[in-house]
C-alpha cells in the first residue's frame, strides 16, 4: 500500500502565547507525575468516592482539562514522550527501560531537563525516572534514584518526596527551578516471596497497590470498602475487581496528600504563585483493558494546570492535547521553545488558562512494546467522535503486561465470575483483535461496537487511515514500512 497524504494540516500553528505577567516571565516549572492513576479516579472528574481534596483543590485554583491523552499507555514510552515533545516511536523508547525489557530513547535526543537547564532552570528530580539513558534526561540534581517501582525506594512515600524537595523550592536568588516529582503511586506493587523475590502474584488477595500496615510518615490511611467503590464500565464488576480497586484508591488517597504536603512547601517559600504547576498521570489506570492499551481507558488522562497570572480559577478546557505537547508548552512558558521540527507536539500555552484553543479536536496515539516479550504494535487517531486504531502486528494474540495477567482482577474475569468479559468487551475479542477496529465514540464509549468493516463507514475509514499513515510519515515511524513491505 502507497502512502496517501491527506488533505489536511497535521499539526496546526502554535496558538499565540499567554500574556505572563513580569514577575512570572521565567516562572518555577513544577512537574507531578503519578504512575497508572486514570482520571476516572479523581473527585475534580466526577467520582464521588475516591479522596483527592489536595488535586481537587489545585484544579478549583487552576484549569482542569477533560481531554488530554498520552500517547502510549506504557510506563517508559509515555515518559519519555512527555520529557521530550517526540513520540516513542522516533525518540527510540520503544517499551520498558528497566530489567531485561533494556529499552532506551537515542542519545542525541533533546530532553526537557537539558533544555531547561541549558536555558538557566536549576533541574531537579525525586522519585521514578523509568527513562534511559540518564545521559539525555539529565536532572542537575537528583534527589532519589531508586528502581522503578521498588518497594524500598521514596516514591511510595510522597510527603517524605514533598520533604526532601524543599531545599530545591526554598532556594532563593539562584534562578527558576524544574522539580520533576514522579511518585510510584498508584502503581500495583510487587510483592515479597519468601526467598526475596518480588511477585505480582497475590491471588486470592488483591494486589496492595503500595498500601502497608506500617503506613508512610506524614500519612494519614483512608481506606475504602469494596461495595462503596464504582466500578468503571470497562471492568467486570466482581469481588475481585471491587477489592483491587477498593487498595487502588487508598494509594491514590496517599498520592494526594503528598501533593497537599507539597504544596504548602511552594507556599510557605512564595513561590505558589510564580510556579506553572502541572500534574498529570504516564498512563491509564493498572487493570486490563486500560493500561497498555490504546482504548480510552488507557489513554484518555487527568491533567490539571495551575499558571501564574491566571485570571479563571477553576477554568475548564477542552481541547484534545496528549503528552507530546507537554515538553513544547514547558519550554514556550519558559521563554525556551524548541526549533521548528525538534518536537511532534506543539505549545497550548495559550489555552493553560481555559481560553479556547482553535484546531485541537484530533490526537495520535503509538504503542509498540510494554515487556520484552509484549511485542503488539499500534497506532491510533482519534477526534471528538472517533477513533481508528490500527494492529500492525494483528496475528498476534494480545500480549498482557505481567501486572495485568497476575492480577485478582483479570483472573476473577477469566474463571467464571466475570462472565467472560471485561466490562461489555468479550475477553476473546480483547485477546484476538482484527488489523482495523474503529468506533463512534459517542455512540460506544466503550469501544466494543467495531465498525471497520461496516459498508456505511468506509469513507471514514479511509479517511482517518490517511490520518494515521500520514501522522507515521511525519513522526518518522519505523513501523511505516510495514505498508509497503508486506
Amino acid at each position: 500500500m502507497r502512502f496517501v497524504l491527506p488533505a489536511l494540516v497535521l499539526l496546526a500553528p502554535l496558538a499565540p502565547a499567554l500574556p505572563l505577567g513580569a514577575a512570572a516571565a521565567r516562572p518555577n516549572i513544577l512537574l507531578i507525575v503519578s504512575d497508572d492513576h486514570g482520571r476516572e479516579a479523581l473527585g475534580c472528574y466526577g467520582n464521588v468516592v475516591v479522596k483527592t481534596p489536595h488535586l481537587d483543590a489545585l484544579a478549583a485554583d487552576g484549569t482542569r482539562f477533560t481531554h488530554a491523552f498520552c500517547t502510549a499507555a506504557s510506563c517508559s514510552p509515555s515518559r519519555s514522550v512527555l520529557l521530550t515533545g517526540q513520540h516513542n516511536h522516533r525518540n527510540g523508547m520503544y517499551g520498558l527501560q528497566h530489567d531485561d525489557h533494556h529499552f532506551q530513547s537515542y542519545a542525541h535526543v533533546k530532553t526537557l531537563p537539558a533544555r531547561l537547564a541549558a536555558a538557566g532552570y536549576r533541574t531537579a528530580r525525586i522519585g521514578k525516572f523509568h527513562v534511559a539513558p540518564e545521559s539525555a534526561y539529565a536532572f542537575q540534581t537528583v534527589l532519589s534514584a531508586g528502581a522503578a517501582n521498588d518497594p524500598a525506594t521514596i516514591g511510595r512515600s510522597p510527603v517524605e518526596m514533598a520533604e526532601q524537595a524543599r531545599a530545591v523550592i526554598a532556594a532563593r536568588d539562584e534562578g527558576p527551578f524544574f522539580l520533576y516529582f514522579a511518585t510510584d503511586d498508584p502503581h500495583r506493587a510487587n510483592a515479597v516471596l519468601p526467598d526475596g523475590r518480588p511477585t505480582f502474584d497475590t491471588w486470592p488477595r488483591p494486589n496492595s497497590f503500595g498500601n502497608r500496615p506500617a503506613g508512610y510518615p506524614g500519612i494519614t490511611p483512608i481506606t475504602f470498602r469494596p461495595e462503596d467503590v464504582p466500578v468503571p464500565s470497562w471492568l467486570p464488576d466482581t469481588p475481585a475487581t471491587r477489592a483491587e480497586i477498593a487498595e487502588y484508591y487508598q494509594a491514590i488517597a496517599r498520592l494526594d496528600q503528598g501533593i497537599g504536603k507539597l504544596i504548602g512547601i511552594l507556599k510557605a517559600a512564595g513561590k505558589y504563585n510564580d510556579t506553572l504547576i502541572v500534574y498529570l498521570s504516564d498512563n491509564g489506570a493498572a487493570f486490563p483493558g486500560a493500561k497498555t492499551t490504546l482504548y480510552d481507558p488507557g489513554i484518555r488522562l487527568p491533567l490539571i494546570v495551575r499558571a501564574p497570572g491566571r485570571a479563571r480559577p477553576g477554568a475548564v478546557q477542552d481541547a484534545m492535547v496528549t503528552w507530546a505537547d507537554l515538553t513544547p508548552t514547558l519550554l514556550d512558558a519558559a521563554g525556551a521553545p524548541p526549533a521548528a521540527g525538534e518536537c511532534d507536539g506543539r505549545s497550548f500555552r495559550a489555552g493553560l488558562d481555559g481560553g479556547a484553543l482553535r484546531g485541537w479536536d484530533e490526537t495520535y496515539a503509538s504503542h509498540s512494546l510494554h515487556e520484552i516479550t509484549m511485542y503488539y504494535p499500534m497506532r491510533a487517531v482519534r477526534t471528538r467522535t472517533h477513533k481508528l486504531i490500527v494492529n500492525l502486528a494483528h496475528e498476534i494474540t494480545w500480549p498482557s503486561a505481567l501486572d495485568l495477567i497476575k492480577s485478582p482482577t483479570w483472573i476473577g474475569a477469566t474463571t467464571g465470575a466475570g462472565g467472560g468479559k471485561l466490562g461489555r468487551r468479550p475477553i476473546e475479542r480483547f485477546l484476538r483483535r482484527p488489523k482495523f477496529e474503529l468506533y463512534d465514540l459517542a455512540r460506544d464509549p466503550d469501544e466494543v461496537d467495531n465498525l471497520a468493516d461496516d459498508p456505511a463507514h468506509a469513507a471514514l475509514k479511509a479517511e482517518l487511515l490517511a490520518k494515521v499513515q500520514a501522522f507515521q510519515l511525519a513522526t518518522k515511524d519505523p513501523w511505516a514500512r510495514k505498508w509497503s513491505h508486506e
